[in-house]
Order: C-alpha cells, then structure tokens, then sequence
C-alpha cells in the first residue's frame, strides 16, 4: 500500500507546527483580551516564533523525515535535512526581526492597525514559508507557498482606509495569483507526464518520458518555476515590488525582501535540482537569463531613484531588492552547468544569509528614520549622523555590506562565492553581467551613504529609540559585524546536504 502514509516524526515538524499553533492561540486570545493589553498579544508572538527557531537545535543530529509512503522510504513529502533547516533558520530569524519591528510599528500606529489580525497572519505566513523547504513534493511545496503568500496579501493591505496600501496589495494578489495559476499548470503537466509529485521520484521518471510527451514534460518544468520566479522578485514578475513596499507597513516590506525571497529561491532550488535535473539544458539558462535581466533592471531602477521623492528610500531597498534577487539566482542557474552542483547551492544559500541580515538591518533603521520623518526621503537620511550616531554608523555598514565594500567584508565575501560558482560553471558572459552590476550598484550605495554624514539641513533633532526597534538594529548590526569577522564560518553553516 504505497499510497499510505507511514508515520508522522512531530519533532520534525515542530518549527513550523508551533508557529502556526501560536497564530491559532493568538488569534482566540485576541477575543478575549482588553484595547489596554493588545500588546501582549506582540510579545507572545516574538515569542512563539524565537522557540520555533530554537526547535530547530534538536534536529541538528541528523536528518530526518516524515509524511513518507510505505512502500518507499525515499518518497517523503517533508524532509528536515541540513537545507532545510538552514533555510528555516533564515525564514524564523527573519519573521523574528520583522516582528520585533511590528511591535514598534504597531504602537506607533496607535489602533490605527488591528494586532490580533496582524499577529496571526504574520505568524501563518511564516508558518508556510517554514515548511516550504522542507516540502519533497509538489502539492506540498504549492501549498507551503500559498500559505506563505495569502497572509502577506492581508498584511500588505492590513491599513484600513488607506488606499495606497489597498492598491499595493492588489497588485501583490493579481500578480502573486497569476503566477501561481501558471505554476500549477505546470504541475499539472509534470503530474501527467510523470504520474507522482514526489521530488524523488520525478526525478527518475521524467527522463523516461515518451518521445510525445517531451515537449509536455518541457513545458511542465517552465511552467512550474514561474511561481517561485514570482516569489523571488525576478524579472519580470517583479513589477509588483515598489509599490507593494511603499504601501505595506515597513516591517511588512522587510518581511517580503527577506522571507518572500528565501521562500522563492528554496522552492527553485527543489525544483531544479531535486526533481528536474535532468532537464538543466532548459532550466539552466532560463534561469541565467532571469538572473542577468533581474539584476539590471532591479539596479538601474534603484539607480533612478530620486533622493527628495517621497518613499525614495523605501523604492531604493525594493529596487535593490530585485537586484539582490539577480545576485541569488545566478548559482541556482549555475548549478545545471557545474560539476558540483553542491557548491553552486551552497553559494545560494550562503548570498541569502548575508543579504537577510544587512538587509532586515537596513529597514530597521529606515523605520527608525520614518517615525520623525513618514515621507521616508532618502534626503530625510542627510545628517543622521548628527542625529543619531550609531543608528548612521550602522546603516553605513549595512549599505556597504550590500555594495561588497569593506568593512562590509561578509557582502564582499559573499559577492566572490557567487562569482566562483558562475565561473566554475563556465558562464563567463553572467559574470561579466555581474561584475557590471555591481559597479552600477556601488553608486547608489556609496551616494546614499556619504548623505549619512553630511551636515544636516537646519537644527539636528534627535531619534528616540524604543527598545523593540534597538534590539532589532542590535542584532541585526552584531550579526553583519560577527561574520565580517569570521565569513567562513557563514559558507561553512550553508553546506545544503542535499544530495
């Protein structure tokens, strides 16, 4: 009886599972809770998702899976291996910072924002994009990324009366929907072509197509690749990004540049290397030229950035955003070309690291710098430095780790992995397009970094800090600090073990 599941391994699935049963407790206890103590409802979250991180501790000793058939030990529809809690860790760590950011926010917002509402669906968000890696099928792995998704639509639009946000999260949901229709056409082709969703097996029976079912089989593995393209920000389904960053609340936007491109990248990564590696001559350099077009565009866009439009410094993270996304899928596109794809994947994964931390650190500020000035300006950021020393100090650095600059060393260190998995691979054309890249993108960041220590415009005033927001630009800065110290140790942890 092959179709019956055999067992279920709870500690396993504990990360995940115990956010989403804390979204559920919050949710209830939202009902009965009083105005005057919505704010335990934040900390129970900030709680919830940092013992959904530490339950990843246990399964460090080995690999583990459940959900699996029993007439097929390899067929298992979660898999808890060394990819999949790197990519966990990123996703909990990064649902943890934007959550300690929402605290922040939600106080200021001052009932603005109902937080029972907001809570759970952040917390189901982060649910779903926990278990995405984890999946080892194509139903699952769908599910995952709508149960990651669906929540972020809500939370995009969760302002009420507001109709930039309103307008933000409907560019999200029609784009995110169609990108999804797309993908499970895909699935649908790989399912008739193939007759299983599991990964493992895909991957065996794909090369055994019929001669007339090739093109379908073809077809399927594009296809299927569309939503975590989508999901990743790459061109062009990255139309969706600038405006939704605008009008969703700040920690909602740095939750989507971090966790909605660790969603996207693992789930390509799956896809391609797991269950569709025999078909690298046409995923290989679609994704190659994703890469080389997303990273272009996203730069020039930030490039074109004026410093005293309004949000400016929230369009420039979103343009950089897609532009880091160029960066991430340039191994991923690597790996059908190289020898070792291991290597290739590791450089993923080590990129989607450094980026989550330096990133998550630059919009903490930036929701620091928005709470005395909303417009959120780059030019709002000339003379921090006189205002607020450290929070400049910090930016600085974190701007810089983005550029590759020093003392920015882990973006440095990370740029130069990236850079040896595409030249392993052979790509020397993507490299070139790299390397332009990150000339173009050195200008944006050295010109908004040299603003942090001008003279201020008028009286310097000063940024009072609650501690929420400091612990979040606190962790974030002595994490950037600690691998620039010791980038080897971030190579080291991001060995995926997938094979």
């Amino acid at each position: 009886m092959s179709s019956l599941v055999q067992s279920v391994d709870w500690l396993a699935i504990a990360p995940p599972t115990l956010a989403a049963v804390v979204g559920l407790v919050v949710l209830v206890a939202d009902l009965f809770i009083g105005e005057a103590r919505k704010a335990v409802l934040g900390w129970v979250s900030v709680a919830g998702l940092a013992a959904s991180a530490l339950l990843l501790l246990p399964l460090l000793d080995g690999d583990r899976a459940a959900f699996c058939l029993t007439g097929d030990a390899d067929a298992c529809s979660y898999v808890a291996d060394r990819f999949t809690l790197v990519v966990q860790l990123l996703v909990l760590g990064g649902a943890l910072l934007a959550a300690l950011l929402s605290v922040t926010a939600l106080k200021d917002a001052d009932k603005e924002l109902p937080e029972g509402e907001y809570w759970f669906l952040l917390l189901s968000s982060a649910a779903g994009a926990a278990l995405l890696p984890a999946s080892r099928d194509l139903a699952t792995l769908i599910v995952a990324l709508e149960v990651a998704s669906l929540p972020a639509f809500a939370l995009v639009g969760i302002r009420r009366g507001d109709r930039k946000s309103s307008e933000a999260a409907l560019k999200f949901f029609l784009s995110s929907v169609t990108a999804t229709a797309v993908s499970l056409m895909g699935v649908s082709f790989v399912y008739a072509t193939t007759g299983t969703l599991h990964l493992t097996r895909i991957a065996d029976r794909i090369q055994h197509v019929d001669g007339q079912f090739h093109t379908l089989a073809q077809t399927g593995v594009v296809l299927t690749l569309v939503g975590f393209a989508f999901k990743t920000a790459a061109v062009p389904f990255h139309f969706w990004v600038p405006d939704t960053y605008v009008g969703a609340p700040l920690p909602i936007a740095a939750y989507l540049s971090v966790v909605g491109k660790a969603v996207g990248f693992s789930g390509l990564i799956l896809v391609t290397v797991i269950a569709f590696p025999s078909y690298a001559d046409v995923w290989g350099p679609a994704l190659a030229a994703l890469a080389a077009l997303t990273m272009t565009v996203g730069n020039v866009g930030a490039l074109r950035q004026r410093s005293t439009r309004a949000y400016s410094a929230v369009r420039l993270l979103a343009w950089s955003s897609v532009g880091q996304a160029g960066y991430l899928l340039v191994p991923i596109a690597s790996a059908a070309y190289s020898k070792d794809a291991q290597k290739a994947i590791g450089s993923t994964v080590a990129y989607a690291l450094m980026y989550a931390a330096v990133n998550l650190g630059a919009f903490a500020v930036a929701a620091l710098v928005a709470r005395t000035s909303p417009l959120n300006r780059i030019s709002d950021y000339r003379g921090l430095y006189a205002r607020n020393p450290l929070s400049a100090l910090v930016l600085g650095f974190f701007l810089l780790c983005l550029a590759g600059l020093p003392p920015g060393i882990i973006g440095l260190f990370a740029k130069v992995t990236v850079f040896s998995a595409v030249v392993d691979a052979g790509l020397g054309w993507l490299a070139v397009v790299m390397a332009v890249n990150v000339v173009i993108a050195l200008f944006y960041y050295l010109q908004w970094t040299t603003l942090l220590f001008r003279a201020p415009e008028g009286e310097p005033g000063t940024h009072r800090v609650p501690a929420p927001l400091t612990a979040a630009i606190a962790l974030t800065a002595v994490l950037g600090v600690a691998l620039s110290g010791a980038p080897q140790l971030i190579l080291r942890f991001s060995e995926t073990g997938l094979f």
